[in-house]
């Protein structure tokens, strides 16, 4: 009963954010997939990297704490910090 006192006061941390998948980009044999999550201040920086490897497919999930006031700026943004990740990382990002 408490706990849904404060669950209307504060609003429920149990809604799931709003994803709006964009096409796929291919980058170095990595796939990927912008996925900008809408919140109230805009739009943050959010997607998946995917790689087949040794016929395992393999995916890093990833968010920053970057937002864009729009869903175009925030899927350009997505690509450029995946891109960033694989230069740095390359398949090390899946460990």
């Amino acid at each position: 009963m408490i706990n849904r006192f404060f669950k209307r006061i504060f609003g429920s941390t149990d809604a799931q954010p709003q994803v709006e998948a964009s096409a796929k980009v291919t980058y170095q044999n990595f796939e990927i997939v912008p996925a900008p999550v809408k919140e109230s201040s805009g739009w943050r920086v959010s997607g998946k990297i995917v790689k087949e490897i040794e016929g395992v497919t393999r995916e890093h999930e990833f968010i920053r704490a970057d937002t864009c006031s729009d869903h175009e700026s925030a899927v350009t943004l997505t690509v450029r910090k995946a891109r960033q990740l694989i230069d740095e990382r390359n398949e090390k990002i899946f460990d």
